[in-house]
């Protein structure tokens, strides 16, 4: 399986995995940083910076955002509220 640039530490060691407990949602994990975040893959649409169909919705404990694996940028969708 080919690496991918992680979002939080930016070093070429973001993977993923389908997990059949959590009700089939893809779990990115980096090998680097342990940081870890889940995608529904029917939320994905073209990047507005590089133009390929290559973003998709990503959430970890703090923060839903799109994520394009083709050119490593993110895009902040919303933030988990301080008291949660």
């Amino acid at each position: 399986m080919a690496t991918q640039i992680c979002p939080n530490c930016k070093t070429d060691n973001f993977t993923w995995k389908i997990d059949e407990d959590e009700s089939h949602l893809t779990i990115w994990d980096c090998g680097n940083c342990n940081y870890r975040a889940f995608e529904n893959e029917s939320d994905e649409r073209n990047c507005s910076k590089c133009g390929k169909k290559a973003e998709s919705k990503l959430m970890d404990n703090k923060k839903e955002y799109w994520w394009c694996s083709n050119c490593s940028t993110t895009e902040i969708i919303k933030t988990a509220p301080n008291n949660v």
